[in-house]
């Protein structure tokens, strides 16, 4: 699941560049990825990963670092091939988004979002997805729209919890 809670402050078009630099994670990261979840997951909006999850696969994630090195916002781009027998290329999952709490209203997530969008396209992925239980306003701000989970990865789709009660949104170009 994957959810971001913004503040009632709109966010920024762009994220003051001396705030963080985004980078992707390494394995190192897993700890400081675990810990940037905890209070998402305390409050219900992700699920807990295992901090062996975190390290082995942190190429899946673009971390949003401050300049003394904390990390301060995160997101998980998990691509999946197209499901065999159904039309379409390959989609992508967003997944473990997050924003420490101060930083949340300062342009870090939707300098992810941004950043991840580009590279979702780099890769040629003709779809994202993503769940959350928020409202989502970050994601349909960027043409997100809410789906049906069939068209997603159903791999994926098997992953999700329906007690969560989560939306799935998604974005196509």
């Amino acid at each position: 699941m994957i959810t971001v809670t913004p503040r009632s402050a709109p966010l920024p078009q762009e994220p003051r560049a001396t705030a963080f630099r985004l980078r992707p994670a390494r394995e190192e990261d897993a700890a400081a990825l675990a810990a940037l979840a905890r209070p998402f997951v305390r409050s219900g909006a992700l699920r807990e990963r295992p901090l062996a999850l975190y390290a082995a696969r942190a190429a899946d994630f673009l971390v949003a670092e401050a300049p003394g090195g904390s990390l301060e916002g995160c997101v998980g781009l998990r691509e999946y091939p197209a499901d065999a027998g159904e039309a379409g290329g390959p989609a992508g999952i967003l997944y473990n988004f997050c924003v420490a709490g101060h930083r949340q209203g300062h342009g870090v997530g939707a300098g992810l979002l941004r950043a991840t969008l580009a590279r979702a396209r780099a890769r040629s992925l003709g779809a994202l997805f993503t769940a959350t239980t928020g409202d989502g306003g970050l994601f349909l701000r960027y043409g997100f729209t809410a789906a049906a989970a069939r068209p997603a990865p159903r791999q994926w789709v098997q992953s999700l919890d329906p007690r969560r009660n989560a939306r799935v949104l998604a974005l196509t170009w």
